[in-house]
């Protein structure tokens, strides 16, 4: 049985990342004595001496393997990705510890969370939560009343969920943080969302279409006029690809007006309205006003109900082209949604132009992943595997990719131009139209996740529900 080399995280907090890999320390264990560290350095008498001072604690060395510790320091923590020239200073400040360790691991989210005995901070990579830090019980409410403060929160209402928001500035960047309370059984729990103003990576060319897809997107957002529909799951890249798409279309003869909950990056150029719907600025009343600002590109964040969607296609109706993402499970699946929803399907055939369904994908990490035959029991029970696969790759874990397996995310699309030929079906609400996927050869989600399979880009494992839907 593989050791699990995972130490608790109220022991892992005792010190920093930095610490960590600095001194090549981890702490495993606490106990009368003091605080014991696995260490693979030399010199245990003048270490021991500089961490006594350092940490102000009583420190108990036991020596190890340089891989055993390797292997500890990689599970355990992670280390900072710093540019040239850069510093990180962690303040004394436990929460802008917290803050400055999510932003510099590349972390999407952060959950403060109560329990009965203990409150826990997780942090989301790559689309999974890890326990990173534990809090006592009573210092918890200190630490969500200074993140309240700083979000511009009511610190005195712990009744009900509160929204705010939080700029900060380190390493001479800035970032947002988006923030959100929720009352629960043992106090509030807090999620924040980190928000990038970097908006040098946003190029649809580096998001993950194939060539194919890329030509056909880029001729669905090349008609002036139309709707775009974007589709899949919370955090599945959606306002990513539509804030490219913004790029892509920006230039100074353009006029483009955004509506979106919350502004998740700042693009020069563009006129982008946050909502605020507790005093009725919401979807449909911000897009009825757009239309009397002379656009020629709009973006609405979310069509959530039928007077958005009556909005968008009015607009494009009138001679705009109009850019949302909507939730649903395929590229035409957004059809029926739409339908339901209530609106025309007479409307929905001629004002869309292209549908669009996405999903993020873990990469295996390449350095460590593991080749294995197909014997059929891998795939679910009635999806047929191609004759030609005969070996796939799973996760395994090693120092580059903490010991997860995987390293990054890839998105893969299914791209639906509506075309003339779709119409027809639309109006009629037949809803079956595998024989036109196939006749185009147009790559689904499923097609695309079977690539990554082929290729070792992606496990099995990491895109078993797209296989089995």
């Amino acid at each position: 049985m593989e050791k699990n080399y995972r130490i608790p995280s109220h022991i892992q907090q005792r010190i920093t990342a930095e610490q960590a890999f600095h001194y090549r320390i981890v702490p495993i264990e606490e106990n009368g004595d003091g605080l014991i560290c696995k260490t693979d350095h030399g010199a245990l008498e003048n270490l021991l001496a500089e961490l006594q001072i350092v940490l102000d604690t009583p420190i108990l060395l036991e020596r190890c393997e340089q891989e055993e510790l390797q292997r500890l320091l990689s599970t355990n923590y992670r280390q900072t990705v710093r540019t040239e020239g850069s510093k990180l200073e962690y303040s004394a400040d436990f929460l802008e510890r917290i803050l400055l360790s999510a932003k510099n691991i590349g972390s999407s989210d952060i959950h403060f969370e109560p329990y009965e005995k203990k409150c826990r901070v997780r942090f989301r990579l790559d689309g999974r939560l890890i326990e990173q830090f534990t809090i006592a019980r009573e210092e918890y409410p200190t630490i969500v009343n200074k993140i309240k403060i700083k979000a511009d929160l009511d610190i005195a209402e712990k009744r009900l969920p509160q929204d705010g928001r939080i700029t900060l500035r380190a390493n001479g960047s800035e970032f947002d943080i988006r923030v959100s309370s929720l009352p629960t059984l043992f106090g509030e729990k807090l999620v924040l969302r980190l928000l990038t103003k970097d908006t040098a990576n946003l190029n649809l060319d580096a998001l993950g279409f194939s060539e194919t897809e890329l030509k056909r997107y880029k001729e669905g957002i090349r008609n002036p006029n139309g709707i775009v529909l974007i589709s899949g799951p919370t955090g599945s890249g959606k306002t990513t690809t539509l804030y490219a798409t913004l790029k892509h279309l920006n230039d100074d003869s353009t006029n483009i007006l955004t509506v979106e909950d919350p502004i998740e990056y700042t693009l020069e150029g563009i006129n982008q309205v946050q909502l605020k719907e507790s005093i009725g600025l919401d979807f449909a009343s911000t897009l009825r006003t757009f239309l009397r600002q002379d656009p020629d590109i709009v973006m609405v964040g979310e069509i959530r109900d039928v007077k958005t969607a009556n909005m968008a296609i009015r607009a494009a109706l009138t001679g705009h082209l109009v850019l949302s993402t909507i939730h649903t499970n395929s590229a035409w699946a957004t059809i029926s949604r739409l339908i339901d929803m209530g609106v025309p399907s007479f409307l929905i055939a001629s004002t869309l132009n292209i549908s669009v369904a996405q999903r993020l994908v873990r990469k295996l990490c390449s350095q460590c992943k593991t080749e294995f035959q197909i014997t059929g029991s891998e795939f679910p029970e009635n999806f047929a595997p191609p004759k030609n696969l005969k070996i796939h790759y799973k996760a395994s874990g090693c120092n580059i990719c903490h010991h997860t397996g995987y390293h990054g995310r890839k998105a893969i699309y299914e791209i639906l131009p509506i075309s003339n030929q779709l119409q027809v079906p639309i109006k009629n609400n037949q809803l079956e139209i595998n024989a036109y996927i196939k006749e185009r050869k147009i790559d689904t989600l499923r097609s695309n996740a079977l690539r990554l399979i082929q290729e070792g880009t992606t496990s099995i494992d990491e895109v078993y529900a797209l296989l089995t839907d």
